[in-house]
């Protein structure tokens, strides 16, 4: 069973999912997909910041990768391509006590075991991260 914290915001109860996983290194498409203006214009409307130049990659725990799955039947909220790209959803995340967001890119075959994260600083800087630290996810639904 996935392992669910409430927190009170706004008046108001909210679910969090924690995930837990391994920083990696990928291969630039996050960054491709964060520099787009549409995007960039997207996440500052419905997050309220705009995001750094790029992504912070996560390969999920086990248990975290089952608990992906809540996250997509959960909603969220959309990003809306353009022609020729595919949709994102975005969710309302913390690591630490820093508001980011967890971006699912709507594309088919695309990794189960991964979660990106954009925030509005450079992730690996703000919290000495590098390939193989391990890092946890609080993610809104």
């Amino acid at each position: 069973m996935a392992k669910r914290a409430k927190i009170a915001t706004e008046g108001c109860a909210l679910e969090k999912l924690v995930f837990k996983g391994t920083v990696f290194s990928g291969k630039g498409d996050g960054k491709r997909f964060v520099d787009l203006p549409w995007v960039r214009r997207q996440i500052q409307e419905k997050l309220g910041f705009s995001p750094y130049s790029g992504t912070l990659n996560i390969r999920l725990t086990k248990e975290s990768t089952e608990k992906r799955n809540l996250l997509e039947a959960a909603g969220g909220l959309e990003v809306e391509p353009q022609a020729g790209y595919y949709p994102g959803t975005l969710f309302r995340a913390y690591m630490n006590s820093l508001v980011c967001a967890v971006v699912l890119p709507l594309v088919p075959n695309y990794p189960s075991d991964v979660l990106e994260v954009i925030a509005p600083v450079y992730l690996r800087g703000q919290f000495k991260l590098k390939d193989g630290s391990q890092v946890t996810v609080k993610v809104t639904v």
